[in-house]
């Protein structure tokens, strides 16, 4: 009776000879060892059954593991849940901004918690207001500059204001003289400037029109977006001669002074200056005789 040896069969070597069936040419060869074969072959069993254990776990846990199909929805769930209270938070914030800019531009005062808007990128057109966009900086700033009192915030040359008007060169919008002074108390946040009839209304800075529109009280009404987060508002026009997302400079003529809306008595520019949700004096900033 043979006995297995073991040793014996591990010297064992092959030779592999690959030929082409037309003639019997010798294309390839290599040899291999018995041994080389043995560890070759567990090596790919020891593969094979690795992956067939894995998917077995993964799939058949998938497919009849109630818990983690239960896990697996929840997290879903909290996703999208996640994502529409970001979407209806971004809603809530584009709803305001409309809100505040058609209080504005009627001259009526915000309710306490409003916030004036203090940043508008380019954006689209919706009834003559652009849809804001915020930005992470954006909402930095609201944060910092938010004031709790009902009333907007007189700035002063001391204030963040004046560092950022520094950089800004302001035009006259028009010559004339100031007939109603800058009085946020009694809810007028920005100037009356009496000046002849027909006399065009200049741009004061470089900017983007945010809106171009007409309102019962202060009529015709344009309003532009300047570089350092400021905002003017020029009322009561008699035509307006820009439009929404338009681009104008500094001394641009963008409309012609008139006698519209009903808060309206006669010919004249009202005139208003904003930064970051403060009404400024312009009578800080710009000379109207």
């Amino acid at each position: 009776m043979k006995r297995f040896d073991l040793k014996k069969i591990t010297q064992l070597k092959y030779l592999f000879v690959i030929r082409k069936e037309q003639d019997f040419s010798v294309l390839s060869s290599f040899s291999l060892s018995a041994l080389r074969i043995l560890v070759l072959s567990a090596f790919v069993f020891l593969v094979i059954f690795g992956l067939a254990v894995l998917s077995t776990k993964t799939i058949f846990k998938r497919w009849f593991d109630a818990s983690s199909a239960q896990m697996a929805n929840t997290e879903r769930i909290l996703a999208l849940s996640d994502q529409v209270d970001s979407l209806l938070i971004e809603v809530r914030k584009k709803e305001q901004f409309i809100d505040n800019i058609q209080l504005i531009i009627k001259g009526e005062p915000l309710e306490v918690g409003e916030e004036i808007p203090t940043s508008v990128p380019q954006a689209n057109r919706t009834d003559g207001i652009v849809n804001q966009q915020w930005s992470e900086g954006t909402k930095k700033i609201m944060q910092e500059f938010q004031s709790p009192s009902a009333e907007p915030v007189l700035a002063n040359r001391n204030s963040a204001a004046s560092s950022d008007a520094g950089a800004v060169f302001f035009f006259t919008p028009i010559k004339g003289f100031v007939s109603a002074r800058f009085d946020p108390v009694n809810d007028h946040f920005g100037v009356d400037v009496i000046a002849k009839g027909n006399e065009p209304v200049l741009a004061i800075a470089d900017g983007t029109v945010i809106l171009s529109t007409w309102t019962i009280n202060t009529g015709h009404v344009i309003g532009i977006q300047h570089r350092g987060e400021f905002l003017s508002f020029y009322k009561h026009n008699s035509v307006l001669l820009k439009d929404v997302g338009d681009v104008v400079r500094g001394g641009d003529i963008v409309s012609i002074v008139g006698n519209t809306g009903d808060l309206s008595t006669g010919s004249h520019l009202h005139f208003e200056l904003w930064h970051k949700g403060s009404a400024l004096n312009p009578q800080e900033f710009i000379t109207f005789d």
